[in-house]
């Protein structure tokens, strides 16, 4: 069953999404009940030889809630679009991945981590990664214009997921992919809307 949000619940929610991930941009460690940094990302299967080549700094700053490259394959050359590209850590697998001849975008909405997700990218000196600053429910870029679309612990917390899943698949190429790792409820959904909101973005 699809429930429309009212207004002021889907502020009251990216309200909360900004303020938590405020903090996790400076430090995500204790934050989650799921291990970040570069303990998450050895747990998860991650490339080894681009986990190695990670300053500590950057591998830290990891809180994804999944492997989105173990579900598919990226190639040297494609686009990539990162939509809630966080800290930039995932961006930074795949722009080692499609290497100087691709091209990686990372759409982020909150500022705090799109800035923590820029800087990581400089201490890397990658050069074909660029960032704006994005809801997944609009993005600004035209059809048809990724070869991947990837997402990492951020579906769940968008308001309309009808919506953004329509919008990642608006920008897939013909033949393109999807590779999504995110949380699911297993089990009865809450059924007062107010407490879901509540806990929302816990």
């Amino acid at each position: 069953m699809v429930v429309q949000l009212a207004p002021e619940d889907t502020k009251r929610i990216r309200d909360g999404i900004r303020e938590k991930y405020n903090k996790v941009a400076g430090n995500p460690d204790g934050l989650f009940s799921y291990p970040t940094g570069r303990a998450g990302l050895e747990i998860l299967g991650y490339d080894p030889i681009i986990l190695n080549s990670l300053p500590d700094e950057v591998s830290a700053s990891y809180c994804g809630v999944g492997n989105p490259f173990s579900l598919g394959e990226i190639n040297g050359g494609e686009a990539v679009l990162d939509i809630g590209c966080g800290a930039g850590v995932d961006i930074i697998f795949a722009a080692k991945i499609v290497g100087a001849g691709g091209n990686v975008v990372g759409a982020e909405l909150v500022s705090e981590m799109l800035d923590r997700g820029k800087h990581n990218i400089q201490m890397m000196d990658l050069q074909h990664v660029t960032f704006v600053e994005d809801s997944a429910e609009k993005l600004s870029f035209p059809d048809e214009n990724f070869d991947v679309v990837i997402s990492n612990g951020v579906f769940n917390l968008i308001p309309d997921k009808e919506r953004a899943v329509a919008e990642a698949f608006r920008l897939l190429k013909p033949g393109g992919r999807f590779m999504i790792a995110d949380q699911v409820l297993i089990g009865e959904l809450e059924k007062d809307l107010k407490s879901r909101i509540d806990t929302w973005f816990q």
